[in-house]
């Protein structure tokens, strides 16, 4: 395909054509997370400019072209097909041709494939352009109202329970604001596992269908959000607080005041975890308040089977 660079000064590479020795651009394409009026005017440039669209789903990719007018040759790349794929498409590019890649929703390679065709084709020199775009982390992220100055996402934590514990016992002293996607139905799980990794009272926003037309964002504590669940619903991104040092409940003392709830009334649990830990009384009472009531609200919604399967 021949096309023209974009004007000088610009600021970005020219949609489709050869890069530097001839080879084809890869473009990492980022496409909407749920509203289609997010795909901007370069990103619709460069899809309707390649030779060839990879895509996640191509009946997913193909409605959202056919919605903006951009006409353009898909092919599938997905986690089941990349591997073997990736070579031939490498071959292809090193010939000359153009590709963009896009995932279902959001950037490319963030929870999604792509990753090894990146590798491949910045290894063997092929020029690759990002487009940016949509981010469903990134979304949640600017409107969780959680310090962004330092932040690690975690991506999907694993589905079995124990190597989901582990994962988060290894964040827990994290000072980072941490991010993470979740399914619907993981949510509930993840949520309580993080209850028992960084304590209830931690900080967390639970952000849900962004950009759709039944988006929410809820700020609130882990505890208080496990209570909150109701019956999950679309895809999650959890924004926890890090570890806010000399201001929150170490998780010792919270482990403490757990096992002693079990057997002893509230205040007398909360006397003992106090005494146990140097903890101030009043923060043990009202996490010891705060765990109390979710417990409660787990087991209605439990009775009405709203709540959404473990693991």
């Amino acid at each position: 395909m021949s096309m023209s660079a974009a004007p000088a000064g610009e600021g970005h590479a020219p949609a489709g054509g050869a890069g530097e020795g001839g080879t084809g651009i890869l473009y990492v394409v980022a496409t909407p997370i749920g509203n289609l009026a997010d795909l901007g005017q370069r990103a619709k440039t460069v899809l309707g400019a390649v030779d060839v669209v990879v895509a996640e789903d191509t009946r997913h990719t193909g409605r959202l072209l056919a919605h903006h007018a951009v006409a353009a040759r898909l092919e599938s790349l997905h986690e089941h097909n990349e591997r073997r794929r990736a070579p031939e498409i490498l071959d292809r590019l090193l010939a000359g041709t153009s590709f963009a890649l896009v995932s279902d929703a959001g950037t490319p390679l963030v929870s999604d494939p792509g990753f090894v065709l990146v590798r491949d084709a910045a290894e063997a020199g092929v020029q690759v352009v990002p487009v940016p775009g949509p981010s469903a982390f990134l979304c949640a992220l600017s409107v969780a109202g959680l310090p962004v100055e330092r932040f690690a996402f975690e991506g999907f934590l694993p589905a079995a329970r124990g190597p989901r514990a582990a994962r988060l016992e290894g964040l827990a002293d994290d000072p980072r604001t941490l991010v993470f996607h979740e399914a619907p139905h993981r949510v509930a799980a993840s949520l309580e596992a993080m209850c028992a990794a960084f304590g209830g009272g931690r900080r967390a926003v639970i952000a849900r269908e962004l950009t759709k037309r039944h988006e929410t964002i809820t700020r609130t504590t882990l505890a208080e959000a496990v209570s909150r669940l109701g019956s999950p619903r679309g895809e999650y991104v959890l924004v926890v607080a890090g570890r806010e040092r000399g201001r929150e409940i170490p998780a010792a003392a919270e482990r403490t005041l757990e096992v002693l709830l079990e057997a002893l009334p509230l205040r007398q649990a909360v006397d003992l975890a106090a005494r146990a830990t140097g903890v101030p009384r009043k923060r043990l009472y009202r996490l010891a308040l705060d765990r109390r009531d979710a417990r409660e609200n787990r087991g209605r919604s439990g009775s009405s089977g709203s709540r959404a399967p473990a693991g």
